[in-house]
């Protein structure tokens, strides 16, 4: 009964530490010794001796992970239709992402980075969420071309000459 569970729980498990526990209890079960055990998985001895009492402790139940995470704030529907709403935009910000699932499902995220997650869920890169580069500076750049030009002749004539 035991290890027809646990061979269940290792062929279906997504997790591998979920899996490397599960096996580990198996061998235990098989006859394996802590010293075999060790070498083949590459775990200690008190990781087999957790995971075999957790498992008759609490059956399958004791090796799967504890923890899995909160729950996210929007829902996979909302989070679609938030995806939807920026791909149809021209023009992004962060600062109006923010106002529209504020308002739309009164969700404020804690971190900016939940926001530039929906960008690149969006395949948009947050970065070009500015309409312009406000360090843009005209005359600077056409200083800079116009001194550009004269290095590009000088090579110019420097290769003309050589050959």
């Amino acid at each position: 009964m035991w290890m027809r569970s646990l061979s269940d729980f290792i062929e279906n498990s997504q997790d591998k530490r979920e899996v490397k526990r599960a096996i580990a209890v198996k061998m235990l079960l098989e006859g394996y010794t802590h010293v075999a055990i060790q070498s083949i998985l590459g775990v200690s001895s008190g990781f087999i001796s957790k995971w075999k009492k957790a498992f008759f402790t609490s059956g399958i139940e004791g090796l799967k992970l504890g923890y899995k995470g909160s729950q996210g704030f929007l829902t996979p529907q909302q989070r679609a239709s938030i995806i939807e709403w920026l791909k149809i935009k021209d023009k992004w910000n962060v600062s109006e992402l923010e106002y529209e699932i504020a308002s739309k499902y009164g969700v404020v995220f804690e971190s900016k980075q939940s926001y530039y997650d929906l960008f690149d869920a969006a395949r948009i890169s947050w970065k070009k969420t500015q309409a312009h580069n406000p360090k843009h500076d005209e005359e600077l750049v056409a200083s800079k071309k116009k001194n550009s030009v004269g290095y590009w002749k000088r090579d110019e004539r420097k290769l003309s000459q050589e050959s």
